[in-house]
């Protein structure tokens, strides 16, 4: 019967000493450390850049990679949309990057061209805009700001594609102000405010061929 409680004792003796050495190996060892970051979901001209940033040491053990710290120093890269860490045991620290998708484009004030996504970040220069990506024109250096990228993104969603391309100019001024051209019809569209009733106003009002409309206060439309 003495002999029972002491080999529970031993048991118990056994599984502690396990316990510590699988956290060693887990936590400490070389065994378990990164050999390879893998990034993928990005264009392979993306990959250098993503691991540079992300600043994995080779040789760290991959349960102490700070995983949370790796996928903020990603996403500071302007083209990165989203970020996930992955650990692929036994060596591979895997980083899930997903790109910015171009929405449309704006021609800043001196010619220049940058790509905006669909939340109303620019993220890029680019010489020609991508095919079938609308361009925007940037009146002053404020139409740049992010709330004004917004405004003019929130136009560009709303127009129906039979819509777009009676469109012949989309001018952003600032966050309270973009105007469009459609035909012979100027539109004060404003801000990104109500942006479904400005549509049926505006859609409603251009039957009449006016030279103006003004929907930027959708609940007193101007139009002449």
């Amino acid at each position: 019967m003495r002999q029972r409680p002491l080999r529970l004792l031993g048991y118990a003796a056994a599984a502690l000493v396990v316990v510590g050495l699988l956290g060693w190996v887990v936590g400490f060892s070389p065994v378990l450390s990164v050999r390879t970051v893998e990034v993928v979901g990005v264009p392979d001209s993306e990959v250098a850049a993503i691991r540079t940033l992300a600043k994995v040491p080779l040789g760290l053990p991959l349960a102490r990679v700070d995983s949370a710290a790796v996928a903020a120093r990603v996403a500071e890269r302007a083209t990165v949309a989203d970020v996930s860490i992955e650990r692929s045991w036994p060596s591979t620290l895997v980083i899930h990057a997903s790109p910015r998708q171009p929405f449309l484009v704006v021609k800043n004030p001196q010619g220049q061209l940058q790509v905006v996504d669909a939340t109303g970040v620019a993220y890029a220069h680019v010489s020609k805009a991508p095919a079938g990506v609308p361009t925007v024109n940037a009146a002053t250096q404020a139409a740049l700001s992010p709330d004004a990228l917004a405004a003019a993104v929130s136009v560009v969603k709303v127009l129906p594609a039979t819509t777009q391309k009676r469109v012949s100019n989309v001018t952003v001024s600032s966050a309270n102000l973009v105007t469009l051209r459609i035909g012979r019809t100027s539109i004060v569209w404003g801000g990104v405010n109500e942006p479904e009733r400005k549509l049926a106003i505006m859609t409603a009002l251009l039957k009449g061929n006016p030279k103006l409309i003004d929907v930027s206060a959708p609940s007193t439309p101007v139009t002449r």
